[in-house]
């Protein structure tokens, strides 16, 4: 029996699904955390609140967003 091809999508997908629930929503590992400076203070601020901790922080890229001001936005000197 030959398998129906599956996309690269579908194989990283398959390789993390940690449980397939029988309403068709997946629990998936997440093995990358990707922050930037725009949102990530909330979301830290949050955890701290909770009185938790990122669970694993070797796993976390941090990395700077290109924002601009909205004002004077002929230069990006504002």
């Amino acid at each position: 029996m030959t398998q129906t091809p599956r996309t690269l999508y579908q194989k990283i997908w398959d390789a993390h699904v940690v449980e397939q629930r029988d309403d068709g929503t997946a629990l998936i590992y997440i093995d990358r955390h990707l922050v930037h400076e725009v949102t990530s203070p909330q979301a830290f601020e949050a955890l701290r609140v909770a009185g938790r901790k990122v669970r694993r922080p070797d796993l976390t890229l941090a990395v700077p967003d290109h924002n601009l001001p909205t004002t004077a936005r002929r230069s990006a000197d504002g």
